[in-house]
């Protein structure tokens, strides 16, 4: 299968119609190597993938200087890639910003960034919403940044940092969606598609739970999963019949249950840009493979109608907690 491009928000800008997350270029999901990242973006370019979003924090730059590196190793020519990176909200100052990103360039190797997004509003600094709009707009308007874009904003603030731009405005919005965690289809999705804005999809399969590779009770993470509300009992029970029915449909269309939930995501909208990570070749081989064909519109409705009505109980962890017991353990560990 050919991949499919789609313009970048109102940009001049295509991209592939699915992307590649690289948190997995860090310690966070394990031993990560430089071998490893350039044979997964090789294969990436191999199958047409040009869309790459990285993030400051994902191994305190260490994601940045994996895929700054190995697209050098790829001969990937710096115009035929769109990169994305993430400043966290705590940088999000007059003083930071600047300083923070001539750091991520000089760990990707780039003179410039194609996409600037705030990764999360600056909830514990209060800074204001305009002042670190005006500061990104500043380094598009000196040449270091190409468009801007907001991560886990919702509406209201990406309205306000919109109306704070003189000249720019947000092309991208990056928000967590997937066939079992919908709420971005509330508010934020149609607010995209409103105003022709790209939706960057992330942990668009659960963080893996959506590929069929882990049966229920025969897994146990210690990567960034570990008490993962997913992947908890009291929810995943829930999930692994989505998964099978994902394995279902998929036997119709050759595809395995990871293709059909990035296809569903990609049928459902035409802003919507799916970025999972990929930690070998072949998993970049299935990522690829979500493109090129669509889901039949009855089978589309029926993941539909499993998953709209499906909660994910996040205060599981906390809820399970015995506050006696973990006061027993410190107390141990103390004596």
């Amino acid at each position: 299968m050919e991949m499919e491009y789609v313009r970048l928000g109102r940009t001049g800008l295509k991209v592939s119609r699915i992307g590649l997350g690289a948190w997995q270029f860090s310690e966070a999901w394990g031993p990560v190597s430089r071998e490893a990242a350039v044979k997964v973006v090789e294969k990436a370019l191999e199958r047409g993938i040009n869309f790459f979003d990285t993030a400051m924090v994902y191994g305190a730059g260490l994601s940045e200087y994996l895929l700054g590196y190995a697209l050098r190793e790829a001969d990937a020519p710096r115009d035929d890639v769109v990169v994305s990176t993430k400043i966290p909200g705590e940088f999000l100052n007059p003083i930071d910003i600047p300083r923070a990103l001539e750091k991520s360039l000089k760990n990707l190797g780039f003179t410039h960034v194609d996409v600037l997004l705030a990764h999360w509003p600056p909830c514990w600094s209060n800074y204001p919403v305009c002042v670190y709009a005006r500061a990104m707009e500043r380094l598009v308007h000196l040449g270091k940044v190409s468009h801007l874009g907001l991560s886990d904003h919702p509406v209201e603030l990406i309205d306000k940092f919109r109306e704070c731009l003189a000249r720019e405005d947000v092309e991208v919005v990056q928000v967590k969606y997937n066939l079992v965690e919908r709420w971005a289809e509330e508010e934020i999705i149609p607010y995209a598609e409103l105003h022709d804005i790209t939706v960057q999809a992330w942990s668009p399969i659960a963080k893996g739970a959506l590929t069929g590779k882990y049966e229920p009770g025969s897994y146990e993470f210690h990567d960034v999963r570990r008490g993962n509300a997913v992947f908890h009992p009291d929810n995943y029970g829930r999930v692994w019949g989505i998964v099978k029915l994902l394995r279902d449909i998929g036997e119709k269309y050759g595809k395995k249950p990871v293709q059909v939930a990035l296809n569903w995501l990609i049928a459902g909208s035409p802003v919507v840009v799916p970025i999972p990570g990929a930690r070998k070749p072949e998993q970049v081989d299935d990522l690829a493979g979500a493109v090129g064909w669509r889901l039949r519109y009855e089978d589309w409705v029926a993941l539909h109608e499993a998953t709209k009505n499906l909660v994910i109980q996040y205060s599981v962890n906390y809820v399970n907690t015995d506050p006696e017991q973990r006061l027993a353990e410190t107390e141990a560990r103390e004596r």
